[in-house]
């Protein structure tokens, strides 16, 4: 039998298949110099990542009975496609210049209006180009997981969940803008948005996704591991990317050091960090959070701050805390071994990651 820990890059091989083969097929006229840059665009977006999500719904499939045939892989790497939508959008709210060390998706485009001399605005272009190409991939994932080939009562099942899922997203990107525009944030004011925007989809709802395309129905015991693993591990997999947001490796997370504190995110860590500061330090933290043209001086400044009021050991230790609660649930689920080893191995790596 294949180890839980050799099938993940045999998973991700066959994601990164059903996307190239998906794709392949979608623009309505290949070769057409004008749609190339949606195309290039779409690609170089899909073609980084992790793979989380897809395989917390493929174990979720594989844990509840399901065998490997083709159909689940093609279901599972649609996720894919929704999280790019996520990504498109994501940057053109928050103005981010950079994803995975390329320009965001809206930058590239308002380059190409700029380089071939067009009329009007080229940054009103780049972002207008961008919302369409996440729009685009959103259709996108929908068409790939109606398509993927599972019966057919097995994706009605499941279709509930689906969408939900989608649902709980574009919520969570609405409280996230309504999150910074408020402009104070508390810890469970963060924690609310973190599992709307990030933690259900990444985590909870595509291993509920793969456990009922398995059986075909939800059962107590589904929700049971989904909120008691999935919740947690979506939690403290949004904790580590705060924390990365703010002292994370630039050539590790392809985004400048310190991003998010030029963006002003609204994270839990600020919020565990302005709870906990002296005065001073909160209003310095007020006063520089947010500033577009925060230097590398103004981000050390922050970083001492979050160090210095204990709020980075205090994010840390809940990270700890949420993935043994995750453990101890998954323990406890009616799945099988392969699957719960693989599951264990998929919360430390989701918590623990560099990028």
């Amino acid at each position: 039998m294949t180890t839980d820990a050799a099938r993940m890059p045999i998973l991700r091989t066959h994601v990164e298949r059903a996307l190239g083969e998906f794709v392949e097929r979608q623009l309505p006229a290949p070769g057409d110099p004008d749609l190339e840059p949606l195309r290039t665009a779409a690609d170089e977006l899909l073609a980084g990542g992790k793979r989380l999500r897809p395989a917390f719904c493929y174990w979720g499939w594989r844990g509840a009975g399901g065998t490997d045939v083709p159909e689940i892989f093609t279901a599972a790497a649609s996720l894919e496609l929704l999280q790019a939508s996520a990504l498109v959008h994501d940057d053109v709210m928050d103005k981010s210049d950079l994803r995975r060390g390329m320009p965001a998706a809206h930058r590239r485009f308002q380059a190409l209006h700029e380089k071939a001399g067009w009329h009007g605005s080229a940054e009103q272009f780049g972002e207008g180009a961008a919302i369409l190409l996440g729009n685009l991939l959103l259709l996108w994932s929908g068409e790939m997981w109606r398509t993927s080939g599972l019966p057919r009562a097995s994706l009605e099942a499941a279709q509930p969940v689906h969408d939900h899922m989608r649902t709980e997203l574009m919520c969570g990107q609405y409280l996230d803008l309504l999150e910074q525009a408020h402009g104070e944030n508390t810890f469970d004011s963060a924690l609310r948005v973190a599992l709307f925007k990030s933690g259900k989809y990444s985590v909870e709802q595509p291993l509920r996704l793969g456990l009922v395309l398995a059986t075909q129905k939800l059962e107590p015991w589904m929700d049971d591991l989904c909120t008691g693993y999935g919740t947690r591990v979506g939690i403290a997999f949004q904790l580590r990317d705060d924390i990365l947001g703010v002292f994370g490796d630039p050539a590790q997370t392809g985004k400048p050091a310190g991003d998010d504190l030029r963006e002003g995110k609204r994270t839990m860590l600020v919020a565990r960090t302005l709870a906990a500061a002296s005065p001073g330090d909160a209003a310095t933290v007020r006063r520089l959070l947010g500033d577009p043209g925060l230097d590398a001086g103004g981000v050390a400044t922050l970083r001492r701050i979050i160090e210095d009021t204990g709020a980075l050991q205090e994010c840390e230790d809940l990270i700890g805390d949420y993935l043994g609660q995750a453990l101890t649930a998954l323990d406890q689920a009616p799945i099988t071994a392969e699957a719960r080893a693989a599951l264990t191995g998929l919360a430390i790596a989701a918590t623990s990651r560099k990028t």
